[in-house]
């Protein structure tokens, strides 16, 4: 195990990468504020140039290669950000790059790496099995490897994204960082905790592949089942040697988020603040509206970490963010089978102001009884006051009615 980074590692990355990264704004919200009860601060990396924190440890790492590494080429598996990232940032410089990613990658990180001149190897199912070929490949090509996350010059340019804090927002008193493989919240929790170490640093992770919690509990990495998330970026099985070091010197606290979490902060970021971030980059805020943080009253600095999300993706998760705030609802609602029925429910739908999306009306594969029918309608409503409103009128005239949970 190498030494452990130093602050001076971080500042000699900033001062590397001065006019190459994109200094991001970290403004204050107030919506976020009163919803969260924190005074909230979004630090945008998602407008980095190719979206995402990443940037940062790729260019720093990139810019410390000899010629005789630059001229060899480079190589990185990715579940995507961290792909694009070296990809720009080897351009930018004339270093060939090879970038491996899982078959499942998003398309836009995909399109947008090789529109940057890069090679891209699509294999495997996951993250890992794309890490285990970029090694093979790099062994064989005679490339060099940029690691993820689990290398002191990645770590100490995710770490320049602290020192920005620092400098922006010097009265906070929390970050919240998500957390994959761990370099992001390694390098802004050594920076920050170097120069104010009662600020607290929070990690997030979603809570089906929560790799660097489960690492902390037992002390030593551990492998985790593959599993799918909306938060693809953070999706790691197994964080880093150096990472997990890092984290339990820096971080303070590591929290889960669901599915549905991070689907409604997506909406949220989108709806509030008009800026849109793929899964991870919605994390922290999933984090500080759902979990007890005791950050009431307190400063604090969401990192919204990237913005790479496919469109077709994007649709599916508003969607799913529209169920979980009570905005989209499915009733499924008992009829007698005559005449007028329908356009009765119909009408008592519109005086309860609720907008019909969606409705079935099925008789031949229904399961009620001789006489009766089920229609199933898909509604667009105010949230969960207005659902339960709904629900409460429908009964009182007569219908039985269920709501079809997500």
């Amino acid at each position: 195990m190498p030494p452990p980074l130093q602050l001076a590692d971080v500042e000699a990355a900033r001062d590397r990468l001065r006019g190459v990264i994109y200094a991001t704004p970290c403004p204050y919200s107030q919506t976020l504020s009163e919803l969260t009860g924190a005074r909230c601060f979004v630090k945008l990396e998602n407008l980095q140039m190719t979206g995402s924190f990443k940037e940062r440890g790729a260019a720093n790492l990139l810019q410390q290669l000899d010629q005789a590494a630059r001229a060899r080429g480079v190589i990185a598996a990715s579940a995507g950000n961290h792909g694009l990232a070296v990809a720009f940032h080897a351009a930018r410089l004339g270093i060939p790059a090879v970038i491996v990613m899982p078959e499942w990658a998003p398309l836009i990180k995909v399109t947008s790496s090789r529109r940057h001149g890069a090679e891209v190897i699509l294999f495997g199912a996951n993250y890992d099995e794309a890490y285990g070929h970029a090694r093979d490949v790099a062994a064989r090509r005679g490339l060099e490897f940029v690691h993820p996350f689990d290398d002191a010059r990645v770590i100490a340019g995710q770490g320049t994204l602290g020192l920005e804090l620092l400098a922006q927002r010097p009265e906070m008193n929390a970050v919240l960082v998500p957390v994959g493989g761990g370099g992001l919240a390694a390098g802004v929790g050594l920076a920050v905790k170097a120069r104010r170490p009662e600020v607290r640093v929070i990690g997030v992770q979603a809570e089906s592949i929560p790799a660097m919690k489960r690492a902390l509990e037992a002390g030593s990495r551990v492998t985790l089942p593959a599993a799918s998330t909306l938060a693809d970026g953070i999706a790691v099985r197994q964080v880093g040697a150096l990472t997990l070091e890092a984290a339990k010197r820096y971080v303070d606290d590591m929290v889960t988020v669901s599915e549905e979490e991070l689907a409604n902060a997506i909406l949220l970021l989108l709806e509030i603040e008009k800026t849109v971030v793929e899964g991870a980059g919605a994390a922290p805020l999933a984090a500080l509206l759902n979990r007890p943080l005791g950050l009431a009253g307190a400063d604090v600095v969401l990192v919204l970490s990237g913005g790479n999300i496919d469109v077709t993706m994007l649709s599916r998760i508003i969607d799913r963010g529209l169920v979980k705030d009570g905005r989209l609802v499915r009733l499924r609602v008992m009829l007698r089978d005559r005449p007028g029925e329908l356009a009765r429910l119909t009408a008592a739908i519109a005086e309860a102001r609720a907008n019909i999306l969606h409705i079935e009306h099925d008789r031949a594969f229904s399961h009620a009884a001789i006489g009766e029918t089920d229609v199933e309608l898909t509604l667009e409503t105010s949230g969960r006051a207005q659902i339960e409103a709904l629900v409460g009128r429908l009964e009182a005239a007569g219908y039985r009615v269920e709501e079809q949970r997500a």
